[in-house]
């Protein structure tokens, strides 16, 4: 069938291209829409990012599942939501009052501990400690000024902290709601995905394609190595320090072992904190162990637990990370705090991610803009990585030769 004039004359209209300042206008208009949408609806931010977090934990697990039982991806998909949406509610009827109740009976000891430390620090400062030879004189010091200054600024955060965790007793619709929001967002995020993996963020811009494949790899390795290995971390974390701190019959020791999973979050301050909890903790509860005075038990428990925490940065944390981040702890420290001042728990938990992430992409930028090789560094530390390998193998080829030379040289002794 013919086409008709008209249909002809349409089809020979190309739409005309945008001059740079249309382009401009219009990608300022999408940032400034953009900018109103997330101030609007911040709230969503944190769920939402919990959202993708969860489906990039799971995605592995269903796509095992898809393979080995040979089942739909969709069917896949809804067992594995199912089983973990039994496990939600499982764990919220179970164990999740319980817990609340321990850290808010936590947050008012603390509460109570620190409100009579300045009688503490009243008859410590009529002290003379004799340690050996060593004589730590009190009296010399201005103890009272340094512990209101203290206490001012402890009170107000346990203040706000047992309000927020009473708030999460109290208002256990809202959390369970938020918790299916996330868990619907996720569901339909990894079925859509059809078991294609790229399809979880596909990014598509014309030219760009080689460097946004490996801005996407760099960027899972990131929060792959965070995610997955954190979660590792804080679960290790909780069980070495519910198991010590119960031998060592600490009051609360398991809502201070969920402090220690969560201190590692955020450096320097995190372990700080939770050693300065440990100590009043201790020293308050009321009861000892082998006869030790409460000052001894008290650096009997934080020094155990420097012990811990010195174990977990230095031996563990560089087997499972590897330097994956490769940003500084104070960095994240800081992004820390502001990230919990604008997303609050979610912000604290995902700060070290965003922040290497933000690297990365600030890195790249940063190359373009000088005309350099984005990915020079990557294959520097590849190339340093290789050849690691490889001294390592001829290593153990040495080792085996001298081994089989020995053998060798034995059996002629023998003969």
């Amino acid at each position: 069938m013919d086409k008709t004039p008209e249909q002809n004359t349409i089809a020979e209209i190309k739409s005309p291209r945008w001059s740079n300042n249309t382009k401009l206008v219009v990608a300022l208009t999408f940032v400034a829409i953009l900018a109103g949408v997330l101030v609007k609806f911040r709230n969503f931010i944190g769920p939402l990012l919990l959202a993708f977090i969860l489906s990039y934990l799971v995605y592995p697990l269903i796509e095992k599942l898809h393979r080995r039982l040979k089942i739909p991806w969709r069917v896949a998909v809804l067992l594995i939501y199912l089983l973990g949406l039994v496990i939600l509610i499982g764990l919220m009827v179970w164990g999740g009052i319980a817990l609340l109740e321990q850290i808010q009976s936590l947050i008012r000891f603390l509460q109570t501990a620190i409100s009579n430390l300045p009688s503490y620090i009243n008859q410590l400062s009529r002290q003379v400690i004799t340690i050996g030879p060593f004589e730590l004189d009190f009296r010399t010091l201005d103890l009272r000024d340094w512990t209101n200054q203290l206490i001012g600024m402890i009170q107000p955060m346990f203040s706000r902290l047992g309000s927020l965790v009473g708030g999460l007793a109290t208002s256990a619709a809202s959390v369970v709601g938020w918790a299916l929001f996330i868990l619907l967002v996720s569901f339909f995020i990894v079925s859509e995905t059809q078991g294609n993996a790229g399809r979880l963020i596909d990014i598509q811009i014309p030219g760009y394609s080689q460097d946004t494949k490996r801005l996407g790899v760099e960027l899972s390795r990131i929060w792959n190595a965070f995610l997955r290995n954190q979660l590792i971390l804080i679960a290790l974390t909780v069980i070495v320090y519910t198991l010590v701190l119960g031998i060592l019959r600490v009051r609360f020791f398991f809502g201070l072992a969920i402090l220690a999973g969560l201190a590692r979050f955020v450096p320097y301050v995190g372990p700080t904190v939770a050693w300065t909890t440990y100590g009043l903790v201790s020293y308050f509860q009321g009861y000892t162990i082998f006869g030790l005075s409460p000052i001894w038990y008290v650096v009997l428990v934080i020094g155990i637990s420097v012990v811990i925490d010195s174990t977990i940065d230095n031996v563990v944390t560089p087997t499972l990370m590897a330097d994956a981040l490769k940003v500084h702890p104070a960095a994240v420290m800081v992004a820390v705090l502001m990230a919990a001042s604008l997303l609050g728990v979610i912000g604290v938990l995902l700060a070290a991610p965003v922040l290497a992430s933000a690297k990365l992409i600030g890195d790249y930028a940063f190359s373009k803009m000088f005309d350099l090789d984005p990915w020079r560094k990557f294959s520097s530390e590849q190339n340093a990585k290789k050849e690691a390998s490889d001294l390592s193998q001829w290593r153990k080829r040495l080792a085996n030769w001298l081994a089989k030379f020995r053998r060798g040289q034995k059996g002629n002794d023998a003969q």
